[in-house]
């Protein structure tokens, strides 16, 4: 997918597949090989090691994300957005063999899996996060992901936060009203159509009258998230509009390590940072 797109991690809010059954503790394989659960995978990249544990309160994106692991389809990709601060990415299957002139961020595979949000996954130093573009369903990409290094926050951008959360919830709230059928199907159709130019006055057209709309559930901040903000750091404004399916357990410094890194002016690593290879952690 080379053709120009919106990026994979837009601040709204791209077919269908089947995923694997699960069933209690294990989660089934298309090999029949039950894999136990929670599930470690261990990420070899050029600065070290990091194990993230995926969350079985997210099955689609663990299932998803095991399946690409088993595939290999993570080995030899970039890191090819890195902000301090903010969230190390990577996943785009264009990195593999990237130039260094290239622009990365707009691959994937020809499929997005389901938004799947929780109340107790939220963006905590060390989350891992699925990046989207701005469909209406604020369906995942199939490869990217990021993983959240975040910064300390205080009562003043944890209110900006709560703010911006409950924007995205209104637009996102707005354009699936059935009242708004026929803008949300423009909007579908620029964005099979690859018609950005279409994209970009439809989205502002949802974030002019979105921002008024009240037919939602609002989304406080739980206190609890609100002191790990305090204490750990995160980016609380993704919370609710980006599915988080798991965390880091081992190797923080390294993704702090990675987020150091003098990068480009498109958050490109200057000096390629790659993802040796993945594997999935045996049981003990």
């Amino acid at each position: 997918m080379k053709f120009k797109k919106q990026p994979l991690f837009s601040n709204l809010v791209l077919m269908p597949f089947v995923l694997w059954a699960t069933l209690g503790c294990t989660t089934q394989k298309d090999n029949n090989e039950a894999i136990e659960t929670p599930v470690q995978v261990e990420m070899q990249t050029d600065l070290g090691t990091i194990i993230v544990e995926l969350s079985d309160k997210t099955p689609k994106h663990r299932d998803n994300f095991i399946k690409l692991v088993k595939e290999g389809k993570f080995d030899s990709l970039l890191f090819h957005r890195v902000i301090q601060g903010f969230v190390i990415q990577g996943g785009d299957p264009d990195s593999k063999n990237a130039l260094p002139t290239d622009t990365l961020g707009n691959g994937d595979l020809d499929y997005r899996v389901p938004a799947e949000f929780d109340s107790s996954l939220y963006h905590k130093r060390g989350a891992l996060g699925a990046a989207r573009d701005g469909n209406p369903e604020r369906a995942s990409s199939a490869m990217q992901f990021y993983i959240v290094q975040g910064k300390i926050a205080n009562d003043s951008l944890l209110e900006v936060a709560d703010k911006r959360i409950n924007g995205m919830l209104a637009q996102n709230a707005f354009i699936n009203a059935s009242e708004n059928k026929s803008l949300y199907d423009s909007l579908q159709k620029a964005i099979a159509e690859e018609n950005w130019e279409l994209y970009e006055t439809i989205n502002d057209t949802i974030k002019s009258l979105g921002k008024d709309y009240t037919n939602f559930t609002r989304y406080t901040i739980p206190e609890a998230h609100q002191k790990v903000y305090r204490t750990i750091g995160g980016i609380p404004h993704l919370d609710q509009n980006y599915t988080v399916f798991g965390e880091v357990v081992s190797g923080i410094d390294v993704v702090d390590s990675i987020a150091a890194v003098q990068t480009s002016a498109l958050d490109r690593p200057v000096k390629d940072i790659r993802i040796i290879s993945m594997r999935i952690v045996p049981n003990e």
